[in-house]
């Protein structure tokens, strides 16, 4: 074993004892990923890495277990995968060990919601069903994070959006070799613009360098099956040309209904090295999702009729019964009224999202990287309408679609030049989204008279639609700008500054509403124009100190923009000024309304050792100009939403985590954040319906986010058997705006085992595993405000958590 040399001995050890899976090793994308070689190297070298607010050194990985060093090369030590990954700075990074301890074909952000400060809830273990999943990080939903694929932005996370794509739909979650992370105020030259308290980076795994194929088969409770193959080409000639391609097949029924959930994907991913140090990568992703959801609920109908009570299909004679008045006396009490259970609701989606990195050394310390995309969504959400009558069939029903489609296409380029102890990055990105939303009505068949429309489609089989509710049409144009320095002042000292600049037009709107408000409740043509958002200087700054081996100080500030939504009449997850009734407010918001302008900070200590790991993070964040909006209802012209800005809120928290290796092969983490948010000005909110007069919002709490959680999680690995156990618990999350209303604490846990068998006969890494979802089998509240959080009182827009689960897979190589 060769040596190295006491400085850099100094450094591994203030790194932490294991240096797989730092922050900055997700960051390190000219070299091969180590998710698929075993090894991992650490350059001691400086050199800063893109995307990073960070002055850690850079991590390579490399394919040769058995590296050497050799003249002219930097040093390198290779890790062994053995420990999980290690938190550096204010980031996080979700290695292979805590993403091998996910149900396989689960949404990756399952994975996320174990880190401490992030809230991850979703109806189906799975995550198949976007529209009952949801993501909070310290305060911020996931409409309000940077998220990227292997640099390529995917923005607003949430269902029906038209500015992004669910990172379950555009990746294939066993060929993401990693996550990264940053709870903190996010990097200035990530492209996004969502970004506004924290980031999410993944990175899809290479190709091997050895031909072969990957096969799984899952089963599991409710009709569970689960099929994912991929096949390597391995090396294909001198300069190591290599890709892979593979599929996945994920189905599954409701736990409470026979309803399916079917997603199929399929992925590809090409690596060209160019010379020694560079290469040229190209991916693609095409999926396909067609989910029967789960039923929207009240805290109402929950105390009223239980926690059993789902959607009506198949049985269509009792919807349509339903429709025509028939349904329970006690549904008038409840806010959801002849709503309370419809025949079907679900959603049918086709993504498509590919690209093109090139990392090129131009000069001896000079990089440029770019990487060209484009996405293709195209999405429709749909409810049965009871009581909205059909004119083709005379049915007393009929089925409305959100059709939600987009069109992005961008480019994010950037060079990277190093010159004494400095790292200069500068570049820029673009993106053009044509995007649309509107809501159709279509025909449902006349009892006795043919099979009722599937909610996954077609849905002409009784004629085109009958009635458009509005329909939007817009073009956004966004632009960034950023320069930043990474200067190494001392040793164990690092500053990394900088600053972006952002400009993004969005011009359209509506072009088509009904003028009898019989349809959606819009009774006048909604506005059209174009908003500007602009701030040309948004500053960031990093601090890292490891005063001492093990111990790092750092301290982390930024100031973000996020650009107005595209968002159409009561979008209630996405207010944005285009949500207005009139066109004399729009143009008046045009005037008076300013971008949401974020300031967040945060100071965090960590120490690293052999036999544990703990940190403590403090964070304090300035909103300005959040706009939130007031739901009530559910559907058709019971649908509405209030645009409100909040002005000014405040939050501040902490997040506590330790993890102690007491023996080889066990490891144990406990984490507990606290979060306080309140909103800070004299907003008023006026109620006509269940409470009367006017209320401030002054000084209440965010909705949908708990103020406490706690996670622990334990396990252990005796040779090549494993086994973990996770539990989480959550506080009550508010549920309405003014505070009125709340969903209760609960306890969530999750058991897991595997068994790695090894070679049998001509398979290779032949891996069983075993899970239990929820453990103890709690009643819960997963998703909540799916249709928007309402004003005071009660709204149908809350959904079950999934009741326990098994799953098995089998896992094979050859």
């Amino acid at each position: 074993m060769w040596m190295l040399r006491p400085r850099y001995i100094s450094l591994l050890l203030t790194s932490s004892a294991l240096i797989f899976g730092g922050d900055h090793y997700a960051r390190a994308q000219s070299v091969p990923s180590s998710s698929d070689t075993g090894s991992s190297t650490v350059t001691p070298a400086h050199h800063p890495i893109r995307g990073s607010m960070r002055g850690a050194k850079q991590v390579h990985v490399i394919t040769n277990s058995n590296a050497r060093v050799t003249a002219g090369k930097p040093e390198v030590l290779t890790v062994s995968h053995t420990r999980r990954a290690i938190s550096h700075n204010s980031e996080n990074v979700i290695g292979k060990k805590e993403l091998a301890q996910q149900v396989p074909g689960q949404n990756v952000l399952k994975a996320v919601g174990q880190l401490p400060g992030v809230s991850y809830s979703s109806t189906d273990p799975l995550g198949i069903d976007t529209w009952g999943a949801s993501v909070y990080m310290r305060g911020f939903f996931m409409n309000q994070l940077g998220v990227t694929l292997d640099g390529v932005p995917l923005n607003d996370q949430t269902y029906t959006t038209t500015n992004g794509l669910n990172i379950a739909n555009a990746w294939i979650s066993d060929d993401i070799s990693r996550v990264s992370v940053s709870q903190g105020a996010g990097a200035v030259d990530l492209p996004s613009n969502t970004n506004l308290g924290g980031t999410m980076q993944f990175f899809t795994a290479d190709p091997k360098e050895k031909a072969g194929a990957t096969v799984s088969q899952g089963f599991g409770s409710y009709a569970m099956k689960r099929t994912y193959v991929r096949v390597d080409s391995g090396k294909l000639n001198k300069t190591g040309t290599r890709f892979y391609v593979a599929y996945s097949r994920d189905f599954e029924k409701k736990y409470d209904a026979d309803s399916p959930d079917f997603m199929q994907q399929v992925n590809a991913k090409l690596v060209q090295p160019i010379g020694e140090e560079s290469k040229m990568t190209a991916f693609f992703n095409w999926n396909n999702a067609e989910v029967y959801g789960y039923l929207d609920k009240s805290l109402g109908s929950l105390q009223k009729y239980g926690w059993r009570q789902e959607l009506l299909y198949p049985n269509y004679a009792q919807a349509y019964s339903y429709a025509e008045g028939n349904y329970p006396s006690g549904w008038n009490s409840l806010t959801s009224g002849n709503y309370t259970q419809l025949y079907d609701a679900g959603q049918s989606t086709q993504d498509y999202i590919g690209g093109i990195n090139f990392d090129l050394k131009l000069a001896k310390n000079l990089r440029w990287k770019t990487t060209l995309y484009a996405h293709r969504d195209l999405s429709n959400a749909t409810y049965s309408a009871p009581g909205t009558y059909s004119p083709g069939t005379g049915a007393p029903l009929s089925e409305q679609v959100w059709m939600n489609r987009e069109m992005r296409e961008g480019f994010n380029t950037y060079f990277e030049y190093k010159i004494g102890n400095h790292t200069i990055n500068t570049g820029a990105w673009y993106e053009n989204n044509s995007s649309s939303a509107l809501t159709d009505y279509f025909n449902e068949p006349a009892l006795g008279h043919g099979a009722p429309l599937s909610t996954t489609g077609p849905y002409t089989t009784y004629g085109q639609a009958f009635a458009t509710g509005w329909a939007y049409k817009w073009s956004t144009n966004t632009f960034q700008y950023h320069v930043m320095d990474t200067w190494r002042i001392l040793p164990n000292f690092t500053a990394t500054y900088g600053f972006k600049s952002m400009l993004q037009t969005t011009a359209g709107g509506d072009y088509a509403y009904d003028p009898t408000g019989n349809y959606s409740g819009l009774t006048n043509p909604g506005p059209t124009g174009s908003m500007t958002s602009a701030a040309a200087f948004l500053p960031a700054v990093n601090l890292d100190w490891r005063f001492l081996p093990g111990h790092e100080l750092y301290f982390d500030f930024a100031e973000n923009m996020r650009p107005y939504s595209a968002s159409p009449y009561a979008s209630a997850n996405e207010p944005g000024p285009w949500m207005v009734q009139t066109q004399s407010q729009f143009n008046q918001l045009k005037k008076t309304l300013t971008p949401e302008r974020d300031f967040t900070y945060v100071l965090g200590y960590r120490y690293s050792s052999r036999l544990l790991t703990a940190g403590i993070d403090g964070y304090h964040s300035d909103n300005y100009n959040r706009l939130i909006s007031a739901a009530s209802g559910i559907g058709g012209s019971d649908q509405s939403a209030s645009f409100i800005n909040s002005k000014h809120a405040s939050q501040w928290g902490m997040d506590a985590v330790l993890t102690i290796t007491p023996v080889k092969g066990l490891a144990i983490t406990n984490s507990v954040s606290y979060n306080h948010f309140a909103y800070a000005a004299n907003v008023p909110i006026c109620l006509t319906s269940a409470t009367t007069g006017c209320h401030n919002l002054r000084g209440k709490k965010m909705d949908g986010y708990p103020s406490v959680m706690y996670k622990a999680n334990l396990s252990y690995t005796w040779h090549k058997a494993s086994a973990y156990l996770d539990v989480n618990y959550y506080s009550k999350r508010q549920y309405s705006l003014l505070n009125d209303t709340h969903v209760p604490a609960y306890w969530l846990a999750n058991l897991g085992a595997s068994y790695h068998f090894g070679k049998v006969g001509f398979l290779h890494n032949v891996t069983a595993s075993f899970t239990v979802y929820n453990l103890f089998n709690a009643k819960y509240i997963s998703m909540m405000g799916e249709n928007g959080f309402p004003a005071s009182g009660d709204m149908q827009s809350i959904e079950r958590g999934a009741v326990r689960e098994y799953f098995g897979t089998i896992k094979a190589e050859y």
